[in-house]
């Protein structure tokens, strides 16, 4: 069997196993980079030692993250049990090591410069993230039901963490949000007259739930849905619209960061570390914070209380006495 065959039927296996296809994508990247460390071995010739081999290369050569580390062995260890029907036992490879980091966090007024100098075409879910303390994806992934304009509210439905979470919609967005909803609206009037197939990365729970034609409805459109049509890699020959790319995202405020003479690593996830220090600088409690976040470990959260303190200057320095 060519390798190129094996990795077919571990994209088979993923989809079959409904794994969303950013999962699949980045599982079968990692399938590739096994391969290429060895040469372009087949897998068959290789197993555990070979595996631990590059496993240590990614924590001792190539620095990654810890969860990065994990992200490859899961795929590994599926690969294996799935398409060689092979277990992976006793897998002992050098552990990437977690590096302590502050979050990069934005002071208010550059906040207040970077929003206003982002797109127009993104600048609604550039402020809904910073509003809500979204995380990127959760944003973009938002659907027409997850809002109500009347009680403020949105739903981030079935997040990372597996539970569902409501937040208060600030009063500055209702009316943005209202109007955008009303443009959005006739892009889906568009697609059902064209015969577009709905939106997809439907989940399959709610997908059996709401019933077959889900995917066309209007509850179910993307807030933030993509300029484009294109093709469902899951059903081939039905054309779907997908939503915003976090790209897009990230390159508008990378672009909004240079107009306002912001010198700092934007992307989405800096607007979310900047609501929880924005927060707990007004005073907000740290289980409300990580309650907003969705963080399932309060230890997550702490680590806006270092920032907080720097940007209070409670320490204070003693070159100040001088």
């Amino acid at each position: 069997m060519r390798a190129m065959k094996l990795e077919d039927q571990f994209i088979q296996v993923l989809r079959e196993k409904d794994y969303a296809p950013r999962t699949v994508e980045a599982y079968t990247g990692w399938y590739r980079k096994f391969v290429q460390f060895h040469d372009l071995r087949h897998p068959v010739e290789m197993g555990v030692p070979e595996v631990e081999a590059f496993l240590t290369h990614l924590a001792t050569d190539k620095d990654v993250a810890p969860a990065t580390q994990a992200q490859a062995r899961n795929a590994l260890t599926l690969f294996y049990a799935e398409v060689l029907e092979k277990a992976l036992e006793n897998v002992e490879a050098v552990r990437a090591k977690k590096k302590p980091r502050l979050p990069v966090v934005l002071t208010q007024e550059e906040t207040r410069a970077l929003l206003a100098s982002v797109d127009p075409d993104v600048q609604l879910p550039c402020r809904l993230i910073y509003g809500c303390g979204l995380r990127a994806l959760e944003c973009l992934r938002l659907r027409v039901k997850d809002l109500d304009l009347a009680a403020r509210t949105l739903v981030v439905a079935d997040p990372r963490g597996g539970k569902d979470r409501v937040l208060e919609l600030p009063e500055s967005l209702r009316e943005p949000l209202r109007d955008h909803l009303e443009r959005i609206r006739m892009i889906h009037a568009k697609d059902i007259e064209d015969g577009i197939g709905g939106v997809y990365l439907l989940p399959e729970s709610l997908a059996q739930e709401a019933g077959p034609d889900a995917a066309t409805e209007w509850k179910y459109f993307y807030v933030f849905p993509s300029r484009k049509i294109s093709m469902d890699p899951e059903a081939p020959g039905t054309m779907r619209r997908h939503h915003l790319h976090q790209a897009a995202i990230n390159r508008a405020l990378q672009r909004g960061a240079s107009l306002a003479g912001i010198d700092k690593k934007i992307t989405a996830h800096t607007l979310r570390h900047s609501y929880a220090t924005h927060l707990l600088l007004r005073g907000v409690d740290l289980r409300s914070i990580q309650k907003a976040l969705g963080h399932a470990d309060i230890r997550t959260t702490e680590v806006y209380t270092h920032v907080v303190k720097a940007m209070r200057g409670s320490l204070g320095s003693p070159l100040d006495d001088l």
